[in-house]
């Protein structure tokens, strides 16, 4: 009886070692298939994105020129960068550009979001026109605001000064730079509402009817159901929108420099340093690193004391 109870205690455990060694193999071989599927994603990313990150920071410490080849320069582009006031004027102004687009496309989205999760007639129809800002080719709609705030033809100064009289001469608001970057601003919440809109709005169709139903029975107003229900439902998706609003706004250039040349953000600035006049390419590399690592410093903080992840 003891021989039998351990010949058959032996058979279960090299059965289930066996067993124990074919999903391992498997479980191998499944780990070597999802590498060789992302191994292209992977080396496309690196070639495209790391490579220039580390190239640019590599050409920072160089004087380039085209024709005599570099010189390495130290932190001399670093040191020059850090005490020319145009720099520190293009940082505020992108600082302004940032904060202010990402605070109204955030609320505009939102605002949008919440009335368009109701039910009222032709509602698919204008969920659609909404999307058309966002959709249409950058080109065609800078050119519309342009026209929009001409001097001479445009549709905001035959209201305001040749109607309404609010004016005492005609002026550009997009050929000054006090004002034109307010342009610039009410143009890109205008273009990039769509998109945080239809985010918060997929998020906004998740959430259960029960918890307003309930919240209504216990006496809550239209506040206490936004405040105590909307909101934290749709915190994390607001926050990362914000994030990539952050990250997309402080790299900005196509709408920017289309719309207006008076609006040196940072992009504009690099590449007016780096393909303008003298073409300082090394200076423009170090433009383009110390933007690099504003926004990784922001990323870190934020993900850690905003989204918390």
């Amino acid at each position: 009886m003891s021989r039998f109870t351990h010949s058959s205690d032996g058979a279960a455990a090299a059965i289930k070692e066996t067993a124990v060694q074919k999903l391992s193999t498997r479980a191998q071989r499944d780990e070597r298939l999802g590498w060789s599927l992302v191994a292209p994603s992977v080396f496309i990313i690196l070639a495209l994105i790391l490579y220039p990150v580390l190239y640019n920071i590599y050409l920072s410490f160089f004087d380039v020129s085209l024709s005599e080849g570099n010189t390495f320069s130290g932190l001399a582009n670093h040191q020059e960068i850090l005490r020319d006031s145009e720099f520190w004027k293009s940082l505020s102004t992108t600082m302004i550009y940032v904060i202010f687009t990402t605070a109204g496309t955030t609320l505009a989205g939102l605002g949008t979001a919440i009335v368009m999760n109701k039910k009222f007639p032709l509602r698919g129809l204008i969920r659609s026109l909404i999307l058309l800002p966002y959709v249409a080719p950058v080109i065609s709609v800078v050119f519309a605001w342009q026209f929009i705030f001409d001097p001479v033809n445009g549709i905001f100064m035959d209201i305001f000064y040749d109607r309404l009289h609010l004016f005492s001469e005609r002026f550009s608001l997009i050929g000054s730079p006090s004002t034109a970057v307010w342009i610039a601003i009410l143009f890109a919440i205008w273009k990039n509402f769509p998109f945080t809109y239809l985010m918060i709005l997929s998020r906004l169709q998740a959430i259960d009817e029960n918890l307003y139903e309930a919240a209504e029975i216990d006496g809550a107003n239209g506040w206490q159901k936004f405040r105590h229900i909307t909101l934290p439902e749709v915190y994390f998706v607001v926050n990362a929108i914000i994030l990539l609003r952050v990250i997309w706004n402080f790299n900005k250039f196509e709408e920017v420099y289309l719309l207006t040349s008076n609006v040196k953000v940072l992009s504009v600035y690099t590449y007016l340093k780096a393909f303008t006049g003298t073409m300082d390419l090394g200076q423009g590399a170090t433009l383009a690193v110390l933007q690099f690592f504003i926004l990784i410093g922001f990323i870190l903080f934020y993900v850690k004391k905003v989204l918390k992840w």
